[in-house]
């Protein structure tokens, strides 16, 4: 079998050889004359999948090793007995520790302390629940909203959207939806923002245009928004340098960008394509991750309040700043070359390991952090 695949899947020449011949490409240049001999495809977010890639094609199964799946015209593989797979929940751990990275660096920056804030996650989903979880350990309010999900379960605990205004921060966990009762396309739109609470902080890690960029401009230039923090933009890669400029914390599209929930995905859409050809699988997770980067962390500390000290193990995980530091060099660039180097910030994304990769070794009295290190997924040790 010919296996063409987005370059960007880790690991995915090792792990799908075992059932064919794999040739990989840049997701953006994945096209018609490139997969016409192909049985299976495998993409990432950036690859439109439709009538226009796979008319002439033999593909048989196609699968996106990312949770959303709204590039891909589902409808039309079906009419073609096309098989389809995605890796939902795969990232969703990596999305949740950017989060309380993002969080916590905010909150140094403008001297805000987390506990007894209130955060409004909009989209319960497998990110947004796990988002719920690990602020809900920092001791935050959580507010949720999920028609979909209330709709389904009747739960009083997913809340009208306009219940969530007043929270002093408001996070989106939504797939990008055009149409029907929960489009979500411009959900934050200047209706949106103008009924925020004046001084929150609007956070979005789910797809660009659910915000509408020009509507969030204007939020942050009146101080609606105290902080904007965005890893995702509308025209990706081509993105606003005015709103990259205005944002407290910008990054490249990187939120589930870590190794764990990259290998995890990947994972995911090779035992679905086995399934699917009837095939055995040859691997698991556990063949391609590597040791963590910091395995442990030792805190001894006694001077420090328990959000600084958050902040200074996160940080030694996964420095956010860092990303957003490369990211804001976009602006720098030519403008006709800004896009390349939106999508090889991506490409080139450095090793980034997950919370629950390192063990925290905690004095006697630095333990009035434990459970909130655990409840963010870090392990904890006490030192005797």
């Amino acid at each position: 079998m010919k296996i063409v695949a987005d370059e960007n899947i880790p690991f995915v020449k090792e792990c799908f050889a075992s059932i064919g011949d794999v040739q990989t490409l840049s997701g953006r240049k994945i096209a018609p004359e490139g997969i016409a001999d192909a049985d299976i495809l495998l993409v990432r977010s950036i690859t439109p999948v439709n009538e226009k890639l796979l008319a002439n094609s033999k593909v048989k199964f196609v699968a996106t090793a990312t949770i959303g799946f709204e590039h891909v015209d589902v409808d039309y593989l079906n009419k073609r007995n096309i098989g389809f797979a995605s890796a939902p929940g795969s990232n969703a751990n990596s999305v949740a520790d950017y989060i309380v990275a993002a969080l916590l660096s905010v909150a140094q920056k403008h001297e805000i302390t987390l506990e007894g804030k209130s955060i409004g996650v909009v989209g319960v989903g497998n990110v947004g629940s796990k988002v719920a979880k690990k602020c809900a350990a920092l001791g935050m309010i959580v507010k949720l909203n999920d028609p979909p999900l209330f709709r389904q379960t009747g739960d009083p605990k997913y809340r009208p959207l306009n219940e969530l205004l007043d929270c002093d921060f408001i996070t989106l966990h939504t797939p990008l939806t055009r149409e029907g009762q929960d489009k979500t396309y411009h959900l934050a739109d200047e209706k949106f923002f103008a009924s925020l609470k004046t001084g929150c902080v609007f956070i979005n890690t789910c797809r660009g245009a659910v915000h509408d960029t020009a509507a969030l401009k204007n939020a942050i230039r009146s101080k609606k928004l105290s902080a904007a923090i965005l890893d995702v933009w509308e025209n990706e890669p081509n993105i606003d340098c005015e709103l990259l400029r205005m944002v407290d914390i910008s990054t490249p599209h990187i939120a589930g960008y870590s190794l764990d929930g990259k290998i995890a995905g990947m994972i995911m859409i090779y035992n679905a394509a086995c399934k699917h050809f009837s095939l055995k699988p040859k691997h698991k997770i556990e063949d391609f991750l590597p040791p963590p980067t910091v395995p442990q962390i030792t805190i001894d500390k006694t001077d420090a309040d328990s959000q600084t000290l958050l902040h200074e193990i996160v940080r030694q995980v996964y420095p956010i700043n860092r990303d957003d530091f490369n990211t804001r060099e976009i602006a720098m660039v030519e403008p006709e070359k800004r896009g390349k180097f939106f999508d090889d910030l991506r490409k080139n994304y450095p090793v980034r390991r997950e919370f629950q990769n390192t063990t925290v070794v905690l004095s006697g009295q630095a333990k009035n952090i434990e459970n909130k290190l655990k409840g963010i997924g870090f392990k904890v040790k006490r030192q005797k």
